[in-house]
């Protein structure tokens, strides 16, 4: 019985300590992410640095700063964790990226946005999936099978489209902006779906139909991914404006918006389709209808709620990918042939140039001989800035790496310690060199900013609010289409129709979206308001 009472004392006591830690380690975060929010503040004008930089660095640092109070032990106060990056710190960046992105750029450069992003990544995987197996095999870091210099491939051609929120500005921009983080979040989906695809398919035997069966499962994805995102913000825009719950509850509103987003994510993961895709249309919908229907408070609230919610998580991923760089346990397996470590991380970063660059400047190529203005052709200069701002890995590449690499963010095996520690190397000198180097760059060759060469797209853009109507929203919401009296002629002819196939569309979707969807789900001119009053009497003329 006294054995028994004292192996209970022991556990509570093991737990009571093991709580104590996970408290410290939390305070020492929280501590380091309010530090990376006033550094980030303090620097604001500084032409190199950013907060992501900033993030990192602090990251490095505190890891090397606990690497030697624990005598060499330690170096991390939290593992890298896939789950906690996917599930917890990805979606609200995501959402948050599709509810403020400017609607009609990415609409109208939809189709290079997509060719970039998807056939550009099967590009950039091809590149450095040859690449690998040619050089990593002269390098004898050891066994690796074809699957895994598959899943390299796919790692690698993961761009970090966090950092480029970070790096590139949407009104300075715009164009820019549109096309890069587009082509991100495209390409961070295509990235994960190869990489899943990559460890379900047999690849024992490769032929024809299992590049036919990966390409319709490709597009698969794509499709229900984006479907599940518009209906669950359409649902979210339905209930809100049939229910009119802010008439009560301006907090409920809110959470729902927040919840049904989430929820819309996890459904995607649930099913096994891209959760990425799914939570950015979500967002882009809920800005065009949901955020409409609910109170003027809810609108300032949310708008702000979900930018604070990116940013911290932002923040956390580049101080935490920081503070586990300098996890000790997986460069102890390197340290007797840091040569080659070295090697590798130059043939990785070599191939992700090369794998960029071999799709950037043909798919620019191909997309500008579809476009008749000069205004919308990119030039030279614009593909430079494109090719360089997306060589950034991050966060994505890390957690696949973990993911084909470690065990449970662990790994005993030297050719996965050789590939974990790489892939290390190569997402901090490419957030770091890169990242610094992308506002100059984008200085020296757009010396007159936005003007050059995307005048067009900001000046004909007549979906931005204006600042007087929503003061504190800024050019954030522009969910509503062409209302300012600014009309695009119908053509005249079938000719006329097909060589401006964007402005077509454009107006056939504004028409079915004033006649249909807002009078169904709401949006501008749709606003549900309390039963009664003043408000709703007036605002019969809108219907």
């Amino acid at each position: 019985m006294g054995f028994l009472l004292s192996s209970v004392v022991s556990k509570v006591q093991n737990l009571s300590t093991s709580d104590h830690a996970s408290v410290v380690s939390m305070n020492l975060f929280v501590a380091l992410l309010c530090a990376c929010i006033v550094l980030g503040h303090l620097l604001e004008e500084n032409r190199w640095m950013n907060e992501s930089i900033t993030a990192l660095v602090i990251g490095l640092c505190t890891g090397v700063v606990i690497l030697l109070l624990s005598g060499g032990t330690s170096s991390h106060i939290l593992v890298f964790s896939e789950d906690l990056f996917f599930i917890y710190l990805l979606p609200p960046i995501i959402f948050n990226a599709g509810f403020q992105v400017k609607k009609k750029q990415f609409f109208v450069n939809f189709m290079t946005i997509v060719l970039f992003g998807a056939v550009g990544t099967l590009i950039s995987c091809t590149i450095i999936t040859l690449g690998v197996t040619l050089f990593l095999k002269k390098l004898d870091i050891g066994p690796l099978e074809i699957g895994d210099y598959l899943a390299i491939g796919a790692i690698f051609a993961a761009t970090d489209s966090v950092c480029t929120l970070q790096v590139l500005n949407q009104d300075e921009t715009p164009l820019l902006y549109s096309l890069v983080f587009g082509e991100g979040v495209v390409n961070d989906a295509t990235s994960v779906v190869l990489f899943n695809a990559i460890q379900s398919f047999d690849l024992e035997q490769i032929d024809s139909s299992i590049a036919l069966q990966f390409i319709g499962n490709f597009l698969y994805l794509f499709v229900t991914s984006t479907l599940l995102g518009v209906l669950a913000g359409l649902l979210s825009a339905y209930i809100i404006k049939k229910l009119y719950i802010g008439r009560h509850s301006t907090d409920r509103e809110v959470a729902l918006m927040m919840l049904m987003a989430y929820l819309s994510y996890m459904l995607a993961e649930l099913c096994y389709l891209s959760g990425i895709l799914t939570v950015f249309f979500c967002g882009i919908v809920m800005s065009h209808y949901t955020w409409h229907n609910v109170t003027e408070s809810s609108r300032i609230t949310t708008k702000h709620a979900f930018a604070t919610l990116s940013f911290v998580a932002e923040i956390f991923i580049f101080l935490y990918v920081g503070m586990d760089a300098m996890d000790i346990e997986k460069w102890r397996f390197v340290s007797d042939s840091p040569g080659t470590s070295v090697a590798v991380s130059s043939v990785l970063l070599g191939l992700v140039l090369a794998g960029r660059a071999a799709f950037v400047f043909p798919l620019s190529f191909l997309s500008n001989l579809f476009k008749k203005s000069p205004n919308e052709k990119l030039s030279f200069r614009m593909q430079v800035i494109i090719w360089w701002a997306g060589l950034m890995r991050g966060a994505v590449s890390m957690a696949l790496a973990y993911n084909q690499f470690t065990m449970s963010g662990h790994t005993q095996l030297r050719t996965n310690a050789i590939m974990i520690t790489s892939t290390i190397t190569v997402v901090l000198f490419s957030t770091v060199v890169f990242g610094l180097m992308t506002k100059p760059l984008i200085r020296l060759l757009l010396p007159h900013g936005p003007h050059k060469g995307t005048s067009s797209m900001t000046s004909t853009d007549p979906s931005t609010p204006k600042s007087f109507t929503v003061p504190l929203l800024g050019s954030a919401q522009d969910s509503e289409a062409d209302i300012g009296g600014h009309e695009i002629p119908r053509p005249s002819s079938i000719r006329a129709l097909l060589s401006t196939p964007t402005h077509t569309v454009h107006r056939l979707w504004r028409k079915f979206d004033d006649s249909f969807m807002r009078p169904m789900f709401g949006g501008r001119g749709f606003v549900p308001v309390e039963p009664g009053s003043p408000s709703e009497r007036n605002g019969h003329q809108w219907r």
